[in-house]
């Protein structure tokens, strides 16, 4: 029987879908974001979605949609509370947000349903907010629910194979007397190369500005263990249409190099407000991927004024499908909503490979255990 696992603050399944490719059997999920809801419930069909915010819900409410948890248990509890109050790109963070104490929903929920093991991840930013508040309340909430064997940890994504920068604060524990193992890195100096741009998006069919694609074949065959990876059981291109920009931004991005960034566009096309800018501010603003390189943090907003969201070598901003791919989301995976919506999504998701990488350490700790057992026995 696969191991059980529940996604708390779930969006739209980026954390179960790792654990699901992990091998484990995602059985619920909960999220205040109905269409988000909407997107979990289509790509994770065997489990049951409990809208909400999550201050509504108790374990019993959990137990009640999956009666099995009741007489069989939890095996894992995962959930990424949302991050907004401790992230860097919130300029007044810090506990004072209500966003800030939703860990302790997740708390009580732990309380209720007991899981074997349990999985919270949040933005590095929590490690500094308050203080180090938040992170000590977690550790502290956790060890007095028997979760003594409790680590955390910042993991790089692109250590797992997404072909991205970005880092996630992970808190991994167990109440089962069972070591806490890390995902060893399968990418980097010494392993597999990194994934490139090129190797996340090369395949996708190209577009003008504003131009969309849907339903339809790729450009070409896949090149590459990721876009096989990405392609499996996919019946074509989803999700992928390119926002239509102003002439202005048209006339910017023409002068802007791969690698390159605002400080290639000519002072008179800069916007009013970047003409007084420092050249050593904003650094990933109106930024041009290069396709040897990793992509820039996937944000909920791949905007151009925001960040490095303009295509290698097209005139436009990357596609809610290209920022999936970004993010190791497999091209099945169709998202709901309108197209904020699902760029929202994508931005809030926690990479399914890095999911799918802490999912199997902990499968590893788990058959570990039981060979160690099977030795002490055998003497």
């Amino acid at each position: 029987m696969k191991p059980t696992v529940v996604d708390l603050f779930c969006g739209a399944g980026g954390l179960s879908e790792g654990f699901r490719q992990a091998g484990f059997d995602v059985v619920a999920g909960n999220d205040y974001d109905d269409r988000a809801g909407e997107t979990f419930a289509a790509t994770h069909g065997d489990a049951v979605f409990l809208p909400g915010p999550i201050g509504r819900l108790t374990p019993d409410d959990f137990l009640s949609a999956v009666p099995r948890l009741a007489s069989q248990g939890l095996d894992c509890l995962v959930g990424g509370p949302p991050c907004q109050g401790f992230s860097v790109y919130n300029h007044k963070r810090g506990m004072q947000d209500a966003r800030s104490h939703l860990f302790r929903d997740y708390l009580r929920i732990v309380e209720g349903l007991r899981p074997g093991w349990v999985v919270l991840e949040n933005v590095t930013g929590i490690t500094s907010a308050g203080g180090g508040t938040a992170v000590q309340q977690i550790e502290d909430g956790l060890h007095e629910l028997g979760y003594t064997n409790l680590q955390h940890r910042i993991l790089k994504a692109e250590d797992y194979g997404v072909p991205q920068e970005r880092r996630r604060m992970i808190f991994l524990g167990n109440r089962l007397g069972l070591p806490v193992v890390w995902p060893d890195a399968t990418h980097g100096e010494g392993k597999k190369p990194f994934t490139t741009v090129r190797d996340a998006i090369g395949d996708l069919p190209a577009l003008e500005n504003g131009g969309a694609y849907e339903g339809g074949g790729y450009a070409h065959r896949p090149r590459g263990e990721y876009q096989r990876a990405m392609r499996s059981g996919s019946q074509g291109v989803l999700n992928h249409s390119a926002p239509k920009l102003g002439q202005i931004n048209l006339d910017r991005m023409a002068h802007i190099p791969p690698g390159g960034s605002w400080r290639d566009i000519p002072f008179e096309l800069l916007p009013a407000g970047m003409k007084r800018a420092k050249r050593s501010d904003h650094t990933k603003r109106y930024g041009r991927m290069k396709w040897d390189g990793l992509a820039s943090t996937v944000l909920t907003k791949c905007d151009v004024h925001w960040g490095a969201y303009i295509h290698p070598e097209q005139d436009r901003s990357i596609t809610v499908r290209e920022a999936a791919r970004f993010q190791s989301f497999p091209d099945w995976f169709a998202f709901k909503g309108s197209r904020t919506e699902q760029y929202v999504q994508v931005g809030n998701a926690v990479p399914p490979l890095l999911g799918r990488a802490v999912a199997e350490a902990i499968l590893d700790a788990s058959a570990t255990s039981v060979r160690d057992a099977e030795l002490v026995a055998a003497e």
